[in-house]
């Protein structure tokens, strides 16, 4: 298929899926059109088992391997995706809550790599770097997903900002983190290059620190290029059309410069939401801009969620995998509560917490297509079956499970919005 038929179909059945979520299952949108997308897949997989001359299964399956969802995320959909949930994310609120962020999306990324790496590896007898770089590339929060049902919460505006701030820079992080850990894991099989050290460590620090410092500087330069153009011009038009060509041009950019473009994104994103939208657009451009992210953000969050249910043909499900898999959601969720706990105890002597962060916090780290999409992208060995197995049942069941159950966990254990601090 070429690939506009396959972005046809996908725009096709994402529809067609959003229409039977609402009119029958009434979950959340994207939730719902994952949901369809896996049962549909597993009617196909189970009708094949059935009459196995149709050859249906095997046809489908083809086409998922055939399409490079890895690529389709990491290299085009992740970059507007973190763009348009910084767009709305203010950074006078992040300021204000700069030190809980900063140490959750670094410390705590660290801390949950190392939980998921230490465990799987010990339970499975996969060797520690590997098992590390599934560590890596499971820690990550998806900031579409947890933003999307945190909704719903009413949450105090201080814990939401935590939780916002801490999914869309942890995802960057946790993608500088992996490449790190794949150098690492995998050298001398080609995959293994940390930019020419000979020393490992002081090779992964430097592609650290070019990846991570890199991409922040480089998204808050051209986020501030595209503010000073957008001040000689008042065409909300051309003005969305530029924040398009930032989101888009710059996330290339920053790959062909070989830094972080996912925190390129959301450091542009920052500054275009906050002072590109205070002084550089008129009120009419502010509406049509913030309207047009809007209607990017779900379209293509369906279009992620209905991938992520279609890559079942793409997991192995054998007997190994599944338990590995089932481990691995225990794991992920011991690492999440980790990651959250010891930064928030580490800070409590100097800032004030609402009720409820940790368990809200804890449960509603949901996982997402960047998870699925490493896990794609990892070298062929033989330990990636059983990778990919592990982080498909991880995000599924992060979406559903936790995806379903997290408002009513932070309309329980939460604070009024009133009492928050």
């Amino acid at each position: 298929m070429t690939l506009l038929q396959i972005t046809s179909l996908l725009i096709v059945l994402a529809g067609a899926f959003g229409a039977i979520n609402y009119l029958f299952l009434k979950l959340p949108s994207s939730i719902g059109i994952l949901v369809v997308a896996l049962i549909a897949s597993l009617a196909v997989i189970g009708l094949d088992a059935i009459f196995p001359a149709s050859l249906v299964e095997e046809t489908i399956r083809a086409e998922v391997l055939a399409f490079d969802f890895s690529d389709t995320l990491l290299e085009g959909m992740l970059g507007l995706l973190l763009f348009a949930g910084a767009l709305h994310v203010k950074v006078s609120d992040l300021r204000a809550q700069w030190k809980p962020v900063f140490l959750m999306a670094t410390l705590g990324v660290a801390l949950s790599t190392a939980v998921v790496g230490a465990g799987f590896s010990w339970l499975t007898g996969m060797p520690l770097l590997i098992a590390l770089t599934f560590g890596a590339l499971i820690s990550p929060t998806d900031p579409v997903a947890v933003l999307g049902v945190l909704r719903q919460a009413s949450l105090p505006k201080s814990l939401e900002t935590k939780i916002a701030g801490e999914s869309l820079f942890n995802d960057g992080v946790g993608y500088v983190v992996y490449l790190v850990l794949v150098g690492l894991a995998f050298a001398g099989t080609g995959h293994g290059d940390v930019h020419g050290s000979e020393n490992a460590v002081e090779g992964a620090l430097w592609l650290f620190a070019q990846e991570a410092i890199g991409g922040a500087l480089l998204g808050l330069v051209l986020g501030w290029l595209t503010f000073r153009v957008m001040r000689l011009i008042d065409d909300y038009a051309l003005e969305v059309l530029i924040t398009l060509g930032l989101a888009f041009g710059g996330y290339e950019l920053a790959v062909a410069m070989h830094v972080s473009a996912p925190i390129m994104a959301v450091c542009a994103g920052l500054l275009i939401g906050d002072v590109g939208a205070k002084y550089g657009m008129s009120e009419e451009t502010r509406r049509y801009v913030d309207a047009f992210w809007k209607m990017i953000d779900e379209i293509l969050n369906a279009i992620l969620f209905l991938m992520i249910g279609f890559e079942v043909f793409a997991v192995a499900f054998d007997t190994t995998s599944v338990i590995g898999g089932l481990m691995a959601i225990v794991l992920a969720l011991i690492a999440r509560l980790t990651a959250v706990a010891i930064p928030v105890f580490l800070l409590k002597p100097f800032s004030n917490f609402s009720k409820g962060t940790i368990p809200i916090m804890t449960w509603g780290g949901l996982k997402g297509g960047i998870s699925v999409a490493l896990a794609l992208s990892l070298p062929d060995s033989e330990w990636k079956p059983l990778i990919l197995t592990a982080t498909y049942i991880v995000v599924v069941f992060s979406i559903i499970v936790q995806g379903l159950t997290v408002a009513a966990v932070a309309k329980r254990v939460g604070p009024e919005p009133e009492l928050d601090v």
